[in-house]
């Protein structure tokens, strides 16, 4: 199994330690953990991670230029560069789209 940056319940418990957990507690709302469930969904069904889904999703949207995203070690950084190549099917951006606007 790989590691998460988040555990699997997408609780507030998870971010415990974190050095941003102050910051991340504002995406735990009932929006933010249907987009988290997804995306933990969808990166098991595609074999990679939330983060790079996240990202593949975010660059796939018309408008967004570059979306932001933090690394904290070379290995995150690596994870991250991944996302670039990484092509959501339809079915799944629009599973994503409708997580966020509910």
């Amino acid at each position: 199994m790989r590691k998460r940056t988040l555990g699997r319940s997408g609780s507030l418990d998870d971010v415990k330690g974190n050095p941003r957990a102050d910051f991340l507690q504002g995406y735990f709302s009932e929006r933010g953990q249907r987009i988290l469930q997804e995306l933990v969904t969808m990166s098991d069904e595609l074999s990679t991670r939330p983060a790079q889904v996240a990202l593949a999703w975010l660059l796939s949207r018309p408008g967004v230029t570059a979306p932001i995203a933090s690394a904290t070690s070379l290995a995150q950084l690596a994870e991250i560069l991944d996302a670039v190549t990484l092509s959501l099917p339809k079915p799944l951006l629009t599973r994503l789209d409708e997580a966020s606007r509910r």
